[in-house]
């Protein structure tokens, strides 16, 4: 069920339904019609969605993933959203159940639960990996018969994002590139990158609080010292994408194969960066904001949770195999 939910932004309105209408809006209005990854502006692309980041990090969420699926869908070839469509990728395998896909004659037929489906009540439609003879492949599939479960998302970070276990009835998908082409293509990396953009957002409006109680009063050489580390964090992750951005418009198939270091680099460094904003902020201003400022206690809680997406050590170890397969200069 899509589009059901309430037009106000009211208390008697939840997160969800609040983000809703906000990521609603801005697909019709077309803030989301953004540059596609390596079309020379992925700067541009990556600035409108640290703006969204900085401005609501579920509307984010909801934003990149959208934007995402429009550029997989233009790189595999797969079918052109309609307009005002809004779309996800559902691409999570963590342990647990999953999607399989196999055919009925000439169709795709989907059955099983995908996890963390973000939007999973207000996209008309999501991009969503699903095995089929030991392979992953990637499907476009209509939400409207899907079967959302409420509660599977008992969170408070990343409350307003909708993300649910979404149950596959049977329906029908249609199949989005080759076997193993959602992972293989060179935006995958791209797209990697781009989250980042979020994060490094998302941190942004963590800091505000800092930077507002600094033009206020006096905030004592300490809370000083935090917000100047805070410049430098912010600073050099805004560096890091658009040295990033600018690598990518002029590499956009991968030819130089710099996708995957690129990407775990600027995430693992993006990641860091808000890391130290979180923990700076909160320290410098101690608990009141997060008890008396409702955004700023829920920008902290979401960026915390949305952080999450970068995998820690593992995607350093990752990182570290890459730099040993390929050398580097530093």
């Amino acid at each position: 069920m899509t589009g059901g939910w309430p037009q106000g932004c009211g208390d008697e309105t939840s997160a969800w339904q609040r983000t809703a209408a906000a990521f609603t809006a801005a697909v019709e209005s077309g803030r989301l019609d953004l540059p596609l990854p390596g079309a020379g502006a992925t700067w541009e692309r990556w600035a409108v969605l640290a703006d969204l980041a900085e401005e609501d990090l579920s509307l984010a969420r909801l934003g990149e993933g959208h934007a995402d699926a429009v550029a997989i869908l233009a790189e595999l070839g797969g079918p052109p959203p309609l307009a005002g469509s809004r779309w996800g990728v559902w691409a999570a395998n963590p342990p647990g159940p999953n999607v399989t896909a196999s055919r009925r004659g000439g169709t795709w037929v989907l059955n099983g639960t995908k996890q963390y489906c973000s939007g999973a009540r207000v996209c008309t439609h999501a991009l969503v990996t699903a095995r089929a003879d030991d392979e992953e492949r990637l499907f476009a599939v209509a939400v409207e018969n899907l079967e959302p479960r409420e509660g599977s998302w008992p969170a408070t970070g990343m409350a307003g994002s909708d993300t649910l276990d979404v149950g596959f009835p049977g329906g029908a998908g249609e199949p989005v590139g080759p076997s193993g082409g959602y992972t293989s293509r060179p935006g995958f990396s791209h797209g990697g990158a781009g989250v980042a953009a979020c994060w490094y957002g998302g941190a942004r409006g963590v800091a505000r609080a800092l930077l507002r109680a600094a033009a206020k009063r006096d905030i004592g050489p300490h809370a000083l010292a935090h917000l100047g580390a805070v410049d430098i964090a912010l600073r050099t992750a805004r560096a890091a994408l658009g040295r990033a951005a600018a690598e990518i418009d002029a590499d956009p198939d991968d030819r130089h194969g710099e996708g995957p270091l690129r990407a775990l680099r600027v995430r693992a460094l993006t990641e860091a960066a808000a890391a130290d904003v979180l923990a700076r902020t909160g320290r410098a201003l101690g608990a009141g904001p997060l008890s008396h400022d409702e955004a700023h206690s829920r920008a902290v809680a979401d960026l915390t949770v949305y952080l999450r997406q970068h995998h820690a050590e593992r995607d350093l170890a990752r990182l570290g195999e890459l730099v040993a397969e390929h050398g580097v200069t530093w």
